[in-house]
């Protein structure tokens, strides 16, 4: 039900479109940008549900209180301590390895403002886990949900993250000028 209902919100009432080539294989990271605005965490879920794609997510930790916390953590979010230094990396792609379905949607930017230096832990979790990025663009000026690359790092980071930006560089977020590469 709430499937159906995600679906008639995000394609029928909202317009948006699916440009999705890629399969979602059982262990994947999901990159999703631009990240713009709070928006974009209601279209993921939206999509998802709409999809049927069960997936995690990392958020930062303030958005774990009462009554917020136990309904981020039902949807699938994991707080992430920005200020505290946990492997936060080595612990997540530890257990990417050791699970049989693992899915993890993380925006690249790390925040909805504009900033260039991207976080890498998307791309050191897939490394380390040995999974692909599948790269997501959330498009609102073509109202477009677009995924047609999957992305495997080669360890050569410098060179990977710029792939993996220019990618991005065709989708316009809510607020574009939020989003910078």
């Amino acid at each position: 039900m709430i499937g159906r209902l995600s679906s008639i919100v995000l394609y029928r009432w909202m317009g948006y479109q699916l440009q999705v080539t890629q399969d979602v294989p059982r262990k994947c990271i999901i990159a999703l940008a631009p990240h713009t605005s709070n928006w974009d965490f209601v279209m993921g879920i939206l999509y998802s549900r709409a999809e049927g794609l069960k997936s995690s997510f990392l958020i930062k930790k303030d958005w774990f209180f009462w009554p917020v916390g136990p309904v981020m953590r039902w949807l699938g979010g994991i707080p992430v301590y920005r200020d505290k230094r946990l492997h936060t990396t080595d612990l997540i792609a530890r257990q990417a390895r050791q699970a049989s379905s693992f899915r993890l949607c993380i925006t690249p930017e790390g925040t909805r403002k504009a900033n260039a230096e991207w976080k890498k832990g998307f791309y050191y979790i897939a490394l380390k886990s040995g999974i692909p990025i599948l790269l997501y663009g959330l498009d609102y000026e073509r109202k477009r949900i677009v995924c047609t690359r999957t992305f495997h790092p080669t360890g050569d980071v410098e060179a990977d993250m710029h792939e993996i930006k220019q990618y991005y560089r065709k989708f316009k977020g809510k607020h574009p000028k939020r989003f910078a590469l």
